[in-house]
């Protein structure tokens, strides 16, 4: 009993029966395609083989195909307008700058980046629709898997090999001190000496062992986290409560003058946070990626942004 043979052809061997069929020429064909006549020609056999079937009748001049042949070549002009149309359709997808672009941001990172983004958008790319959704870390990235958001914007030491992430820039962290707490007279605050029982942070967010890529530096430090994602709120405990806390530094000229009194800058060393763009693995958009990335080139200080950000265009 003859068993079924697996068949594994190429784009090229049917782009090659086309220039064959179109030349009736096996050179003129190869110097079309920018190819050896050798190479042509074995392409086509091995087709031939893996088919069981003779494509061309190589005794007639100028070459023709055979009856089967003729069969095979017109199911061979469908596949390759098939396969250019899906190319064609992936690039014009890239180009495209129109439609709904929905982003993930994390909390502490929408208040200073997404009205400034909505801004941008709207005077240089007004046929996005940007649709910006809060979310926390761990909920930023499943919805990025699950296809539920485009874009993620977040600070994520750990890398994810599901995830493709482009750097955009480098943020430090700076302390935000009670007048009550004996910090508050220090003009600089030693990083490694921080005490561990008035430490406040947000659950999931700001998180003195996970978000800062010093991550060895306080290993040790227990913190009290608060389970919301509003620094306004953290500063508020902080007044309140005494203590201190770490706000990444682009957000002080969000602060009231009467809070930014109370900043102190980290040293040694000073924490700091790279955040980055990410996407699936398989997003094709690519106009729509450095649309976002000219907003925060234009939204992020000069020194910030990540240098490959700064020289070069997004690239899928």
């Amino acid at each position: 009993m003859r068993t079924k043979k697996s068949v594994y052809m190429t784009l090229q061997q049917l782009e090659y029966v086309l220039a064959v069929n179109q030349h009736r020429h096996f050179v003129k064909a190869a110097q079309s395609c920018g190819v050896t006549q050798s190479t042509l020609s074995s392409m086509i056999h091995k087709l031939e083989e893996e088919l069981d079937i003779v494509i061309f009748d190589r005794n007639s001049h100028p070459i023709r195909p055979t009856l089967v042949g003729e069969d095979v070549i017109r199911q061979a002009q469908v596949v390759v307008f098939n396969a250019r149309q899906l190319s064609e359709m992936t690039m014009s997808e890239k180009r495209r700058a129109t439609g709904e672009l929905k982003i993930g941001v994390t909390p502490t990172i929408a208040p200073y980046i997404v009205p400034k983004m909505f801004k941008y958008l709207r005077q240089h790319y007004p046929d996005i629709t940007l649709r910006p959704i809060e979310l926390h870390r761990p909920g930023t990235a499943g919805r990025l898997k699950n296809a539920e958001i485009d874009i993620a914007i977040m600070s994520m030491p750990e890398k994810d090999p599901d995830l493709l992430d482009i750097p955009l820039y480098r943020e430090h962290f700076v302390a935000y001190v009670s007048p009550t707490d004996p910090l508050y007279s220090e003009k600089e605050i030693c990083y490694q000496d921080l005490p561990q029982e008035r430490a406040w942070a947000l659950k999931n967010e700001i998180c003195f062992q996970r978000q800062v890529d010093n991550t060895n530096i306080c290993s040790g430090l227990t913190v009290t986290s608060y389970e919301s994602g509003s620094l306004v709120t953290l500063f508020c405990l902080v007044d309140e409560l005494g203590g201190f806390t770490a706000v990444p530094e682009l957000h002080i000229p969000l602060l009231a003058p009467s809070r930014r009194k109370h900043i102190r800058p980290f040293v040694n060393p000073t924490p700091t946070r790279t955040v980055s763009m990410f996407v699936r693995r398989d997003y094709v958009r690519e106009t729509m990626l450095n649309a976002v990335a000219d907003a925060i080139k234009a939204i992020i200080p000069q020194e910030m942004l990540d240098d490959r950000l700064k020289k070069y265009s997004i690239r899928l």
